[in-house]
């Protein structure tokens, strides 16, 4: 169970607070926790402390930073339980898929803790001409400085873990801001921390809402924000000033299914329902919409509807629970609306549409006008629209049809149609055989149009928190 209350934390130091802000069970709507609430000056104590932390985290040794990602892969596998069961009810996650976070906070750590004595540099040939003869060119990668973080609610411990992971990695300071929603995973982060011996100032855990945060966003200290959440990222993009800025802001992610698939649609439905239904959808890369050859759309369809009318929804504590709550009663509200107004304009429910607070059921459509929100926006919620093509240009074309470009997926046997959606698919990745919904903590993440600037993965997060020195040395 959850502790009573939970600090928050300035400087490497939990901190209490006369001000307290209720976590909630997801799923029962009652009061799971209380955490502390720093103030205005409290916030200026973090930055300021993470200032005077550049210098002492730049000559903190790569061994050392490894000692401290380390020992935080020890203690998580040691409280492994403890951070499952904060996810599952601050999150309203289901207890299975809570544990296969904190399975990738692990390997993310794990992963950071590697790449930790790895951030080298380059010898360069200068030697280009007889006019260089003897020049010589050396690079290392040295950290950034203080760094700023805000993450998201739903995935409370492996989204921060890929900020606060490769800021130690590189020897950034840093001041984090998880979700209001959802601060749990990140405080008991913070309190893992704590016990290792990051020089005072390396890091603050600050439970703010989002009209406190403008610091974070805005303080010229601070040399890169990295933000994980909606649209509102482009704001903070524009506030931030000559910071260095990487925006994750998700998408409506489709995934193809080709038409020699016939032979392989018991495992392509399978992989479909957990990207489309996966912790209820609250993925950036969940899947959203589904294009399908017409030569098998129907088989698909009745299969696939069939499938997830069969999902167990209800109480994420419960093993055999797929479907638990959203995170809240307004957003559930908010794609029934988004459904009821694409049904309204000619689409078809196959299944599922009904809420009950914030149980949504497992919705699949088909006929979903081009601009529906459901099609255009991105829905971050327990749904799927279906769609039939004709030819494979088809599809890329109305998967490239979107405002988003994060991850697509694209289930085939040709190997020529594979090789064509890595070159047209306007896409941050393309996942051949699989659901866009897949990742692996150490590649390159990220995408491209309204779903962001940047890449996570935390050897690419090294490089962004990171800055190349040169050196020049002429032979005397």
């Amino acid at each position: 169970m959850l502790e009573k209350t939970y600090p928050y934390y300035l400087a490497n130091e939990a901190r209490t607070s006369s001000e307290m802000m209720d976590v909630y069970d997801k799923f029962s709507g009652e009061i799971a926790t209380r955490v502390a609430v720093p103030d205005a000056q409290a916030t200026e104590e973090a930055i300021r402390a993470a200032v005077q932390a550049a210098g002492p985290m730049k000559r903190f040794k790569p061994w050392a930073r490894q000692a401290v990602l380390q020992h935080c892969v020890k203690r998580f596998q040691e409280r492994y339980d403890e951070l499952a069961m904060a996810l599952c009810i601050e999150a309203g996650k289901p207890i299975k898929d809570a544990a296969g976070e904190v399975t990738r906070l692990i390997e993310t750590f794990r992963i950071a803790a590697d790449e930790a004595v790895r951030v080298n540099g380059e010898t360069l040939n200068l030697e280009l001409a007889a006019r260089l003869d003897g020049y010589h060119g050396f690079t290392r990668r040295v950290p950034l400085g203080p760094v700023s973080f805000i993450t998201p609610f739903n995935f409370p411990l492996n989204l921060v873990a890929h900020k606060v992971a490769p800021a130690i990695a590189a020897g950034c300071p840093f001041v984090l801001k998880p979700s209001e929603k959802t601060p749990i995973g990140a405080l008991i982060i913070g309190q893992v921390l704590a016990e290792t011996d990051l020089p005072k100032g390396a890091f603050s855990v600050l439970t703010l809402d989002g009209k406190h945060a403008t610091p974070l966003v805005e303080d010229e200290r601070l040399k890169l924000l990295s933000f994980t959440g909606g649209q509102i990222g482009w704001d903070l993009k524009a506030r931030a000033g000559h910071k260095k800025v990487t925006l994750e802001l998700g998408g409506n992610a489709s995934c193809i299914v080709d038409a020699d698939q016939h032979a392989n649609l018991d495992k392509v439905i399978e992989r479909l329902i957990f990207g489309a239904f996966y912790q209820s959808g609250q993925s950036c890369i969940s899947v959203q919409r589904i294009y399908a050859h017409a030569s098998l759309y129907e088989e698909l369809k009745q299969r696939l509807v069939a499938a997830v009318k069969q999902l167990k929804a209800g109480d994420p504590k419960d093993k055999s629970v797929f479907l638990g709550p959203m995170i809240d009663e307004a957003a559930a509200t908010r794609l029934e609306g988004w459904i009821n107004e694409a049904q309204q304009a000619g689409g078809k429910i196959l299944c599922g549409g009904k809420r009950k607070g914030n149980m949504l059921e497992a919705t699949v459509m088909e006929q979903v006008p081009k601009d529906a929100k459901v099609n255009r926006m991105e829905v971050f919620g327990p749904f799927v629209l279906l769609v039939p093509f004709e030819n494979i240009d088809d599809a890329f074309a109305m998967v490239n049809d979107s405002d988003y470009g994060l991850q697509a997926g694209i289930f085939t046997n040709s190997l020529a149609h594979g090789m064509r959606a890595w070159d047209e698919l306007e896409q941050g990745g393309v996942i051949v055989n699989d659901v866009p919904s897949f990742r692996v903590d150490n590649m390159p993440y990220g995408g491209v149009k309204l779903s962001g600037v940047g890449r996570e993965g935390v050897r690419y997060a090294i490089e962004d928190m990171s800055e190349i020195r040169l050196m020049v040395m002429r032979e005397t």
